[in-house]
């Protein structure tokens, strides 16, 4: 059994954190939380767990490295304080504790993250002779995963293509993902900080070049494009209200580009309700969203992949995803050997082993 602290409990780290009490290979013995109306509170409360864990919620990082865990789950949001994240995470680290997280996305690719973020990571995985596995849904599942698979039905490429193509306005998130992509902006503001130039590419482009190398192609150059769109009425949903003459949907794309044509391209399409940009792509048969591989080659190849739930809506599916990505990796990494470990590293049959566990 892996004994297991979950650092922070928001939209993604209350899934992975009642995943963890609720699997029989996996023990809770800390959770960090930051907000002061979670510090103090038993870990059961913070995921709606019907049960006490006796685990209580602290702010104190030293406290919970002297527990001696096998594995830190760190879903904290990173990419506002990537600084403080990386601090954290090599505190962690060097400690001779192994992390798996799903945020600091530039690490989704490892062997192509800035060195700004790679050096002081792999300087604590050596110190502490500990591993790091950074992915999720998208950075993440969508580029490496899903994509290999659909690779792997054809003979010869032309090109690729992933998508996001998400509404999120039944996302309540306008504190994060509502800002950085700059909903409800007018058109005369200053871009979003995700807009902003080089940031997409710095983003996502890592997957991009991933994924030339896993093809053996020399990409000419890595670009980015971004194109946003501005509702002319009302648009009242759950993430924001939307004023006419504000953003209410935006597409943005990483490309790697061979003699001038782009030939992986990783792309969102976000809207907030159905009428934002209605010449946009749509997930096919009504879905709210969709993460989508095209293959263009011998033959063609398309796979879509739906989340859903029977109680929470497909963003909150997304994110219950998003900590499965790592959550089931937390065996094969604490038997890893030190260092940044990527998707392509971990064998896919390693990752199903204790799935099947009753629901509490």
């Amino acid at each position: 059994m892996r004994r297991v602290i979950q650092f922070s409990t928001g939209n993604v780290g209350r899934h992975s954190l009642r995943a963890i009490i609720g699997r029989p290979d996996l023990e809770l013995v800390g959770v960090h939380a930051s907000s002061p109306s979670k510090i103090g509170r038993d870990a059961s409360e913070l995921c709606d767990w019907n049960e006490p864990t006796g685990v209580i919620a602290t702010d104190d990082l030293d406290a919970l490295i002297e527990l001696r865990p096998d594995c830190v789950v760190y879903t904290a949001l990173a990419e506002t304080r990537p600084v403080d994240a990386i601090q954290q995470l090599s505190k962690i680290l060097a400690a001779g504790i192994d992390v798996v997280g799903t945020s600091l996305v530039w690490m989704a690719a490892p062997r192509h993250a800035g060195d700004w973020v790679r050096e002081p990571l792999e300087k604590a995985c050596d110190a502490g002779g500990s591993s790091l596995y950074i992915n999720g849904v998208d950075p993440g599942y969508s580029g490496d995963t899903l994509v290999h698979t659909a690779l792997g039905l054809s003979t010869r490429v032309d090109s690729i293509t992933v998508q996001e193509v998400f509404d999120y306005g039944n996302y309540d998130d306008a504190e994060f993902t509502g800002a950085t992509m700059g909903f409800g902006k007018s058109e005369d503001d200053e871009l979003s900080s995700l807009l902003l130039p080089g940031v997409v590419e710095s983003l996502w482009g890592g997957q991009v070049r991933s994924l030339a190398d896993g093809l053996g192609v020399t990409l000419d150059e890595v670009r980015q494009r971004v194109e946003r769109w501005f509702t002319a009425e009302r648009i009242e949903c759950t993430m924001m209200t939307v004023q006419p003459g504000q953003m209410a949907a935006v597409r943005f794309a990483t490309e790697g580009v061979v003699n001038g044509k782009p030939v992986i391209t990783l792309e969102h399409v976000n809207r907030l309700t159905p009428v934002a940009a209605p010449d946009w792509d749509y997930p096919p048969d009504g879905h709210i969203g969709v993460h989508r591989v095209v293959v263009e080659g011998d033959p063609r190849v398309e796979i879509n992949t739906h989340l859903s739930h029977p109680l929470l809506d497909p963003t909150d599916a997304a994110c219950i995803s998003t900590a499965a990505r790592v959550v089931n990796a937390i065996d094969w990494v604490c038997n890893a050997p030190k260092g940044l470990l990527a998707a392509e590293d971990i064998p896919q049959a390693a990752i199903i082993k204790g799935l099947m566990w009753d629901q509490n």
